[in-house]
């Protein structure tokens, strides 16, 4: 008879510990069926009682599946993990910027349409929808239904705002005529061209193209239409720059909240001057900006001043990574396509980092 070692009784205990672990998350629910599971039935009810079909609800809450690896997920999300110089690469490569200049040019009428009507640059726009989904090559391969399920009933914190997203989804489902088991998007329940989630769908998709549908899954048109007036909507001020370069000392400085990019500009230049940050001489001394400091590689420290535009990207995504990779693609596409980033001061376009 062979004899463990203590490394393989080590070894074979976690595994033990796992797939008792394993076999609880499984227990939470196979599905959510409001026959068997109270939340699920108290959503019916408050749903039906705004008008949705009660035997449609308990169809479609009946068919979700609990889904352990949404919840692991949510924990790694690239902007928790990754630095500036590796978020960066993800977004800014030669295909993603081609095929941005490619979406434009495909959709020239409509990117032309919602820059007139909401003030948002077509390059910001594509940006946003090339961060997202690759320009809509890439929406999500999870079930809606069951990652929302999973998070409205599961999560260990945010349970109540995503049982807000999960009646949302329902609503667009039912309106829709959509059957929920078939939509698909990201593990957090973002959804479409755009990766909007059910309640922003709700609140800032637009029927861009007239047919009647507000359609964020097949219709890029809706799409492009749908991110402008969410910008529009967040307070996008046309024509206004979205950020500032800005050198700076070897390590950013005390005293100074950088990457605060959940808070509107709060820090005034003089301050950010006084430190030895080198502010636009064209802002005034007590003009709010919204500092950012990114480390290019492990000696150098890149800083930047977000304006108001820079704080409206950060709605769609509360990182300042990602604004700030949203803003680079932008510039990107709009290099591609020969245009000026007229986004930005010209003082800044001679200071961008290099690709």
């Amino acid at each position: 008879m062979m004899v463990s070692s203590p490394q393989q009784k080590r070894w074979m205990a976690w595994l033990a510990g796992a797939l008792l672990t394993c076999a609880a998350s499984a227990g939470l629910a196979t599905d959510f069926d409001p026959q068997h599971h109270r939340e699920s039935r108290r959503l019916v009810e408050e749903l039906a009682a705004t008008g949705i079909d009660r035997d449609w609800l308990q169809a479609a809450l009946a068919d979700a599946e609990f889904r352990q690896p949404v919840l692991e997920a949510m924990a790694g999300a690239a902007e928790r993990r990754l630095t500036w110089h590796e978020y960066r690469a993800i977004f800014l490569d030669a295909p993603r910027i081609a095929h941005g200049v490619a979406f434009i040019e495909a959709h020239s009428a409509a990117f032309a349409r919602a820059e007139a009507e909401y003030g948002v640059p077509p390059e910001v726009i594509a940006a946003i929808i090339g961060v997202e989904t690759r320009y809509g090559e890439v929406t999500g391969r999870h079930r809606v239904l069951d990652s929302l399920a999973t998070l409205a009933f599961h999560h260990p914190s945010r349970s109540r705002f995503f049982r807000e997203e999960l009646a949302a989804f329902l609503q667009i489902a039912f309106e829709q005529q959509r059957s929920p088991g078939s939509l698909r998007g990201s593990y957090a329940g973002a959804m479409g061209y755009p990766q909007f989630i059910p309640t922003s769908y709700r609140a800032y998709a637009v029927d861009f193209d007239g047919d009647g549908l507000r359609d964020l899954w097949s219709n890029p048109v809706d799409a492009i239409g749908s991110v402008a007036n969410y910008f529009a909507e967040h307070g996008w001020l046309a024509g206004e720059p979205i950020y500032h370069e800005a050198a700076g000392p070897a390590t950013p400085p005390n005293g100074i909240d950088f990457n605060g990019a959940a808070q509107l500009p709060a820090v005034p230049a003089a301050q950010l001057a006084a430190a030895g940050l080198e502010v636009p001489a064209s802002l005034a001394d007590d003009h709010r900006l919204l500092p950012v400091a990114l480390k290019a590689d492990e000696n150098t420290w890149r800083y930047v001043l977000g304006e108001h535009n820079f704080y409206v990207i950060t709605r769609y995504n509360h990182s300042h990574l990602y604004a700030m990779a949203v803003s680079e693609l932008a510039e990107a596409i709009a290099a591609a396509r020969g245009r000026q980033a007229h986004w930005l001061d010209a003082a800044d376009t001679s200071s961008q980092e290099g690709s």
